[in-house]
């Protein structure tokens, strides 16, 4: 996998030939993707052109032929028979529609497998990416790599074309070297002579598009950006309520001219070298058809001869110009494959262990943090240090801490979306790391503050809390009458059939506090050990969250869980309140208790009920 690696980081810089024919290392890599992709369609495409590789050859004999039977004809007049002369024609006739028969049915299973190849590549990325870790779409290093892989699902089906269209012509150019090489082999080196520049100016310019399009990536990806927020259901309202048009115009004017500069700049000079690069060619075809012409009048050859050549070269020609050229684009195809590819070397940190433990039903001694950091990578700053505390059976625990003190960090750490930088956190005196990952997210129900709005039914956006039950009715409309969204459903036209969300057809938009009633009812989709909810009723009113957390707490009895609020009077409610600050834990206690002590968590509860008064 080295060579892919040394491969992708020539991006910024020209390519010489070695490291043209190195990038063809990875080509049967992406073959045994094809071959992976639909194996019948692989072979057949491969039957075809090869068959449709030897129908120039034999057109051009069989109208050889043709040409010198109606010569003969002309100069014997009536003398000659001319059923040879019909049947020839006949035969080129039926050449000719087998031709096409053989080009409509490459390009039909071109597309075809082209469509399957995206297809299957795209569910690879989709698969590959859900076994990487959370922190790695978290790095922006990370989005780049990503966003050049999804780039390849689509051009790599070109690709697929063109390596076929490559040994197509290769073939074809053998049968029709023979007849060349037979009258005068110069001709063959003219044409390489006259073409070679061609080449070369064509792979330099194709050098500088790939550094100009792997330079630009994080650009690209902020001008996509910017293109949604401009025209996006999601953001009108704050577009239109914070008057953000002309700035988003603007900004996409700005990326969008950068990007137009240089794409115009390096097309500008690709047209007026590549004119004269094909005023070269064209010198050189017509410098050997005035030979062939020189050649037929002194009598050394017959003018079906003159034609078969005639026609042989201009072929030639035209191959060899789109060999070589192709073999820039397939060359620079098999470079951007590395980045493909190297989107699959990316490993993730957090694992499933082959002889992991199963999860502990029930738990019996808890969560305990010993000496748990956490640091986000290409960041100096510690998000989590030196947490040491236990979440016994059963308790209730609510975290308590202004933004960004490291409260959602913390119980990303407890589901095991990240693995601790230092320290190590243990479930039942057992690394968390040691129980099987699938069993371990599967007793643990997590509701994050930015859930998904889903553009589905009301009754699939409570099923993705546990989607493998998406066809337990029961158990939907159970989670449903827990998170209190049940009188909601009713009062949709649909009910639990009720399309969400306004980009398709009959869907309705719920409030923010309706929404968070659905998202709320994932998190009983599970029969979780522990449950974790992280500010998820931030958009309900104070009486609404109040009884949401009642409920909440009634329906957790004997079960762990975590809250994180900023409201005091939800957050008294627990058996216990941590309180950080710059990710460290600094007070531990019930509400009580904390009050007693006047530290940072009386100071902030003071705060708060200043407001009420």
């Amino acid at each position: 996998m080295e060579h892919k690696k040394a491969t992708a980081d020539l991006s910024i810089k020209s390519l010489t030939f070695k490291e043209r024919i190195a990038a063809f290392r990875n080509l049967p890599e992406f073959f045994k993707l094809v071959w992976q992709t639909s194996k019948w369609m692989t072979v057949g495409n491969f039957a075809l052109r090869i068959a449709r590789s030897v129908m120039p050859l034999a057109i051009l004999w069989v109208g050889k032929h043709i040409i010198d039977e109606v010569v003969l004809l002309s100069n014997n007049g009536t003398t000659h028979s001319q059923d040879y002369l019909w049947k020839l024609v006949a035969l080129e006739f039926g050449l000719a529609i087998l031709t096409d028969i053989l080009s409509r049915a490459i390009n039909l299973m071109d597309g075809l497998l082209g469509d399957l190849f995206s297809n299957y590549t795209s569910v690879r990325i989709m698969k590959h990416a859900a076994t990487l870790d959370l922190d790695q779409f978290e790095d922006s290093v990370f989005y780049d790599k990503l966003e050049r892989a999804r780039q390849q699902t689509v051009g790599r089906t070109v690709l697929l074309s063109q390596v076929m269209s490559q040994i197509q012509d290769l073939i074809t150019m053998g049968f029709l070297a023979v007849g060349l090489l037979a009258f005068n082999p110069w001709l063959i080196v003219v044409l390489l002579v006259t073409i070679l520049p061609a080449f070369l100016g064509e792979s330099y310019f194709n050098d500088q598009s790939y550094a100009l399009s792997r330079r630009r990536t994080p650009e690209r990806r902020e001008l996509d950006y910017v293109r949604y927020l401009g025209a996006s259901d999601e953001t009108a309202k704050e577009v239109k309520v914070f008057n953000l048009s002309t700035f988003i115009i603007n900004r996409f004017k700005e990326l969008s001219k950068r990007f137009y500069t240089e794409n115009k700049r390096l097309s500008l000079q690709r047209s007026v070298w590549g004119t004269f690069f094909a005023f070269l060619g064209s010198a050189g075809y017509y410098l050997a058809y005035v030979y062939i012409i020189y050649r037929t009048i002194k009598g050394s050859i017959t003018i079906g001869e003159l034609t078969f050549l005639a026609g042989s070269f201009r072929q030639m020609r035209g191959l060899i110009e789109g060999v070589l050229l192709r073999f820039t684009a397939v060359s620079q195809g098999a470079i951007y494959l590395s980045d493909f590819f190297e989107f699959f070397e990316i490993e993730p940190k957090i694992r499933k262990m082959s002889n992991a433990k199963p999860f502990p039903n029930p738990i019996k001694q808890g969560f305990t943090f010993e000496d748990v950091g956490f640091q986000y990578a290409h960041s100096e700053r510690w998000a989590n240090r030196h947490l040491s505390f236990t979440l016994h059976p059963g308790e209730k625990l609510a975290l308590v801490g202004e933004n960004g003190s490291g409260k959602t960090t913390l119980v990303k750490l407890l589901a095991r979306l990240y693995d601790p930088t230092e320290g190590r956190i243990l479930l039942d005196g057992i690394d968390l790391k040691e129980y099987d990952l699938d069993e371990l997210r599967l007793n643990v129900g997590i509701i994050f503050q930015d859930y998904l709005r889903y553009q589905m039914t009301f009754a699939q956006n409570i099923a993705v809390g546990n989607i493998q039950e998406q066809d337990n009715r029961a158990l939907i409309e159970s989670s449903a009458r827990q998170s209190l969204a049940d009188t909601l459903a009713e009062k949709l036209p649909f009910h639990y059939d009720q399309m969400l969300g306004k980009r398709f057809s009959q869907g309705v938009e719920l409030s923010g506090g309706e929404w968070q009633k659905v998202a709320l009812a994932r998190a009983y989709m599970k029969d979780a050990q522990l449950l974790i909810l992280d500010e998820p009723t931030a958009a309900l009113d104070a009486r609404a969250e109040y009884e949401v957390f009642q409920r909440f707490a009634e329906l957790t009895k004997g079960k762990s869980a975590v809250l994180i609020s900023h409201r005091f009077s939800t957050v008294r409610m627990a058996d216990r309140i941590l309180v950080l600050e710059k990710g460290q834990l600094i007070e531990i206690g019930s509400h009580d208790e904390l009050i007693l002590k006047r530290g940072r968590y009386a100071e902030l509860f003071d705060l708060q009920a200043m407001g009420y008064r």
